[in-house]
């Protein structure tokens, strides 16, 4: 299996922000968070405000009435972020003809998006992979491109998009005669 190249980032998650919005999805209050963690309004106030750092085990109380895992807390980036196309670092994860780029920041781990110009007659490697994720998205914006898996084989034209799973052995190739661009997204 292949896997993006990840850095730290060295920031701080936002976690009373994460947290105040879990508790919203489930339609709760401070109050009824509090009570039924154990916990005080004021306290838990304070740690959605990011004035207090709750300890583990108030963490995992709240967590648990939330029903989330304490790592959502932490998962993805702690701020919005912009990535400009011409920033974007260039990765290389094999094949013949191809200019890939990473679109979203290197320490974001729930979502990664690739770009990648694919010359024609570019090419994925002989031998079919699979990428370290759960599920693959690949979507074609100009030209024509051919993703093979097991058994089948997929003709994209502009617009068209694939969903597969991240462990699907595949490979690809650009059969046009023009470029092909497309976006490639993992999620794990």
């Amino acid at each position: 299996m292949k896997a993006l190249p990840i850095e730290s980032s060295g920031r701080s998650a936002a976690v009373g922000s994460r947290l105040r919005n879990h508790r919203r999805r489930n339609h709760m209050t401070i109050d009824q968070l509090a009570s039924a963690a154990g916990l005080t309004k004021g306290f838990v106030s304070r740690v959605e405000r990011d004035i207090t750092s709750p300890s583990v085990d108030s963490l995992v109380r709240m967590c648990q009435v939330l029903r989330i895992d304490v790592g959502d807390l932490f998962a993805g980036p702690g701020e919005v972020e912009l990535v400009r196309l011409a920033d974007a670092p260039h990765i290389d994860l094999g094949g013949e003809g191809i200019e890939e780029q990473l679109l979203t920041p290197t320490d974001q781990r729930t979502v990664q998006v690739l770009r990648a110009r694919v010359a024609a007659g570019g090419r994925g490697e002989e031998a079919m992979y699979s990428m370290d994720c759960e599920t693959e998205v690949l979507h074609l914006i100009s030209g024509r491109f051919r993703l093979k898996v097991p058994g089948r084989t997929f003709d994209l034209v502009a617009g068209d998009t694939v969903t597969f799973p991240g462990s699907e052995p595949h490979t690809w190739e650009n059969p046009g005669d023009e470029d092909a661009v497309l976006l490639w997204i993992l999620r794990t």
